[in-house]
């Protein structure tokens, strides 16, 4: 059955063409907008908006006409488009009756509508009347200021465009007022020079934010330093700006020198130093900065909520989540959204349903920003049907809310699942980012499904993501994992910038298929092109050795950690190094490592040692392993199982039947085993 058979009422056939607009499928929306049974407002003004926003404006005034003709009531989305239309095609006397009709139905004080008023007549370069229009506004806001200024600097309006910058501060929206491009900013000060207003205070703080904003502080400093006085206003901005580049220090001198020139700092002084010692990673003075604050507002308890988070700091993320909500200020989505950051990074459940609680109490649960840490927590501290859950009933998604979803489902080895959801997510319109791939490339990886993996790598290409080194990675690790490990090959040569991920991949990749020596050989390509070695790449390489009976390299590797690359070895390490030794059956340099090893006592590496000693049947050194085994992991299987196997295999009966004996009587269950393989005859569709 086709499509518009199964589109019951207009509200669904509304919600596929909105589905289509936001995925980029014009075409699409078109067709079904004309095949539409019945068509209200809504329907109207999803196809006008959208005609405008692909700047097909003359199509949209076309389909405009026909929506008054047809009898449809127009609202104030629909004039915001039109206004928008006429602006950008410059059709100023369309424009005009547009205004007209705005007013005689009453809408003219809908803020979207003021503002495309106000758009539309600074676009037509009729300042007079943007001007007049703008002033008649209640409450002027950055979209408004930023159509003025920008008009008003094309047209040479200079003292105009003084007076709407000076109204923006005086009106409390300078904070978010900034020039549409930094060229008309420049022409404003150009102009400002021009005409001697550069000494103004209200214009130079102006100009100092659009610089600092732009990251030109070297400018955004002279014409601080230019200025006859200045203001805690002034001061405020530069910080700011050195703030949002991350150079605290600075931020802090500056903090000192206004101090030193009798200027009190505010709260905003304040907000904008502890934002530079977070931004710059610096969370203790931005707590100091914090404290100094007497009444401090939601986004500064927001800057070190998520300071904490960032750097991985959960616990102390949490301790100070809870010290504002002792000190009942309301958490706002940023607060939220952060604190679930740390949630699900501390994989604590009972932390986060607080937190989830705290959002619902707010009614802040749905909104796209929050939900998302919802679904990330949820997946992350395992309670995956929960996050299923909160993802299907949001009234709508972003492509964060997707990948938070997919990779929940990846990292539960619910791999079928992911695809269908990321083919569910494209099939939306939905443009996939490299975090998207990532997971996605993982969920390939974990079935072995060379036909998916390569699906995936050609939308890659489509969308651009080859030079990612995320996504490149991620592809390495797929076709490797997938046994097309010369495929691997050919994409890693082919990167045009490698990071120790990139590298660490290709190494595993090889160590996965048995080919020890070209692994060994990128490991020194690596070292010899100056790329710093992890502990993660030392663990890929010496799996390689291992893996291929490499035991001399593998030794000289293991030596060259700490001495040559300053990584300390981990369990892990040990790990590769004794399943190395006892695949070759080198058991005394075994029982020598073991001795000079840290961690005696991971069951781990007794399970490698046993697992060589039962390869060679060494009854001795593999008993004593078991024991420690029993001793270290009482409930695992696996050595009573190895133990007696071994005894089978040398004759020796009793004692293999002893060993069983004892494993029923301490009540050890061998888990069940099960294999995963590709259906290849079912092939795999899109």
């Amino acid at each position: 059955m086709c499509l518009t058979k199964c589109l019951k009422n207009v509200y669904t056939w509304n919600a596929i063409v909105s589905g289509c607009v936001k995925g980029g499928n014009l075409e699409d929306a078109q067709n079904l907008f004309v095949k539409m049974p019945e068509r209200n407002s809504v329907s109207w003004n999803t196809m006008i908006s959208a005609l405008v926003r692909s700047g097909l404006d003359k199509k949209a005034l076309s389909l405009y006409c026909r929506m008054n003709s047809e009898g449809f009531e127009s609202t104030h989305f629909t004039f915001a488009s039109v206004l928008s239309a006429c602006g950008n095609l410059l059709f100023v006397e369309h424009g005009r009756c547009c205004h007209g009709l705005v007013i005689k139905v009453g809408i003219d004080c809908n803020k979207y509508v003021e503002n495309a008023v106000v758009g539309m007549y600074a676009k037509c370069g009729c300042m007079g009347e943007a001007v007049r229009a703008f002033d008649r506004m209640s409450q002027p806001n950055e979209v408004s200021f930023t159509s003025m200024i920008g008009g008003l600097a094309q047209t040479d309006h200079v003292d105009e465009a003084l007076r709407i910058g000076e109204g923006g501060e005086q009106r409390g929206s300078y904070e978010n007022f900034e020039f549409p491009s930094y060229r008309y900013g420049q022409q404003v000060h150009g102009l400002a020079g021009k005409f001697g207003f550069e000494g103004d205070i209200h214009v130079g703080n102006s100009l100092i934010d659009m610089y600092a904003k732009h990251g030109n502080m070297k400018t955004a400093e002279m014409v601080f330093a230019n200025l006859p006085e200045v203001n805690v206003c002034s001061w405020n901005v530069l910080i700011a700006g050195y703030g949002q580049e991350g150079q605290s220090d600075k931020a802090l001198e500056l903090l000192q020198r206004m101090q030193s020139h009798g200027f009190e700092p505010d709260e905003v002084t304040y907000v904008s130093m502890l934002g530079a010692c977070v931004k710059s990673g610096d969370i203790e003075t931005g707590r100091e900065m914090f404290d100094r604050i007497e009444s401090p507002i939601v986004s500064a308890w927001n800057a070190i909520l998520s300071g904490y988070s960032q750097k991985g700091q959960h616990e102390e993320a949490v301790d100070f989540f809870r010290n504002m909500q002792f000190q009942n200020v309301r958490p706002d989505r940023t607060t939220l959204a952060s604190i679930l950051s740390s949630c699900a990074g501390m994989g604590i459940l009972k932390i986060g349903k607080q937190v989830h609680a705290a959002s619902t109490k707010e009614a802040l649960h749905l909104d796209i920003f929050v939900a998302s840490g919802l679904v990330d927590m949820y997946s992350k501290c395992g309670t995956l049907e929960t996050a299923t859950c909160i993802f299907e009933r949001m009234p709508e998604r972003d492509i964060v809310c997707w990948n938070s979803m997919i990779a929940g489902l990846a990292s539960h080895s619910l791999s079928s699942e992911a695809l269908a959801l990321f083919k569910q997510m494209r099939g939306g319109g939905m443009v996939p980012t490299q975090f998207s791939y990532a997971s996605i490339l993982s969920s390939c990886s974990t079935l072995a499904s060379l036909c998916h993996g390569r699906q995936i790598h050609a939308q890659v290409v489509k969308d651009g993501y080859t030079s990612d080194v995320f996504v490149g990675s991620a592809l390495i690790d797929m076709y490797s994992k997938c046994g097309d490990v010369d495929r691997a090959r050919l994409f890693f040569d082919g990167m045009h910038e490698k990071n120790v991920v990139s590298w660490n991949e290709m190494i595993h990749g090889y160590a996965q298929n048995g080919c020890g020596d070209k692994a060994v050989e990128i490991f020194e390509d690596m070292i010899r092109l100056g790329e710093k070695p992890d502990g993660i790449t030392f663990i890929a390489v010496l799996t390689a050795c291992s893996h291929s009976g490499l035991v001399d390299v593998g030794m000289k590797i293991l030596d060259s950690m700490e001495q040559e690359h300053m990584v300390q070895p981990s369990a892990e390490h040990y790990t590769c190094v004794l399943d190395l030794l006892g695949r070759a059956g080198h058991f005394r340099q075994a029982e020598v490592l073991i001795g000079k090893m840290p961690c005696k006592d991971d069951p781990i590496l007794w399970e490698v040692l046993l697992s060589g000693c039962r390869l060679h049947n060494n009854v001795n050194l593999g008993r004593r392993a078991a024991e420690q085994l029993f001793r270290l992991d009482p409930h695992n299987p696996a050595p009573y199982l190895l133990l007696a196997n071994m005894y089978s295999s040398l004759g020796r009966w009793d004692d293999s039947s002893a060993i069983r004996t004892l494993m029923c009587d301490k009540g050890v269950i061998k888990n069940p085993g099960y294999s995963l393989i590709e259906n290849q005859s079912e092939g795999c569709s899109g």
